[in-house]
């Protein structure tokens, strides 16, 4: 078994086997550039234990000030669109409570209404070398 295929680990389950990944992009409301310093740093955490949670294994994640790229492998029990409905609500309801001025700058929401979805297949490695290439609020940090 090659580097290749032990990184795209087929995903067992009680009754499938699936190798089911995508890369989702989400912006927040009006292309804001709020994701930055602390609020970057725990927006990526409440993304991650969302993530963890639900059974998703992140293979590869980039917050930047205006959006985010996340590259996950995912159940097949879980529509894209409820894994996205599920990060971005958690997401928005804990940084805004953690955050008094995003509640202000968007009181209801914090996400854009839309997001990215691209699935991957055999272009695994160009995905993750695109997201790695993002300018990562941890980068602004030294971390």
């Amino acid at each position: 078994m090659n580097g290749q295929t032990r990184m795209k680990e087929l995903r067992h389950d009680r009754h499938t086997v699936s190798l089911l990944t995508d890369h989702l992009v989400i912006t927040p409301k009006y292309q804001g550039k709020i994701l930055t310093g602390e609020v970057g740093f725990i927006a990526e955490a409440v993304i991650r234990s969302t993530c963890a949670q639900m059974g998703i294994k992140i293979i590869d994640m980039a917050v930047n000030p205006d959006h985010v790229h996340i590259f996950f492998q995912y159940p097949p029990k879980y529509s894209l669109s409820f894994i996205a409905k599920k990060i971005k609500g958690r997401s928005s309801r804990i940084l805004r409570q953690e955050f008094p001025h995003l509640r202000e700058w968007c009181p209801e929401h914090l996400w854009a209404p839309g997001c990215y979805h691209g699935s991957v297949g055999q272009g695994w490695d160009v995905v993750e070398k695109y997201i790695s290439s993002q300018n990562c609020a941890s980068d602004e940090k030294g971390l």
